[in-house]
C-alpha cells in the first residue's frame, strides 16, 4: 500500500517559504510536487523528512529547481541525494 502524497505550504520564522512533504513521491503524483514548487516564488525550503519513497520522477523535479531550493532530509534519503549528485547542486540539511 502506498502512502498518499501530502504537501503543506508554510513559512519559516525568517519568512522563507516552506513546503512540507509527506508520503510517497512517484510518477503518479509528481505533477503535484512540481506545481507546488513552481507556484512558490523565491527561495523555498522543502522538508522531505516525512517522505517514505522518492523515485526518479521526483528527483527529476527537484533537479529542475536546484538554484532556489534547500532540502531537509532524513538519513534514509540522504544517500539517494548524494549518489544522484543533487546534494552537490543545492543545500541539503541532514546529511
Amino acid at each position: 500500500m502506498t502512502a498518499p502524497l501530502t504537501l503543506t505550504p508554510g513559512r519559516r520564522p525568517d519568512g522563507t517559504a516552506l513546503l512540507t512533504v509527506a508520503g510517497e513521491i512517484d510518477m503518479n503524483n509528481v505533477d503535484e510536487l512540481a506545481t507546488a514548487i513552481a507556484t512558490t516564488d523565491g527561495r523555498l525550503v522543502i522538508d522531505l523528512t516525512a517522505v517514505e519513497y522518492l523515485d526518479s520522477a521526483g528527483l527529476s523535479v527537484l533537479f529542475q529547481y536546484t538554484d532556489r531550493i534547500e532540502l531537509v532530509v532524513t538519513p534514509l534519503l540522504a544517500p539517494v541525494l548524494e549518489i544522484t549528485g543533487l546534494a552537490d547542486l543545492t543545500t541539503v540539511h541532514g546529511l
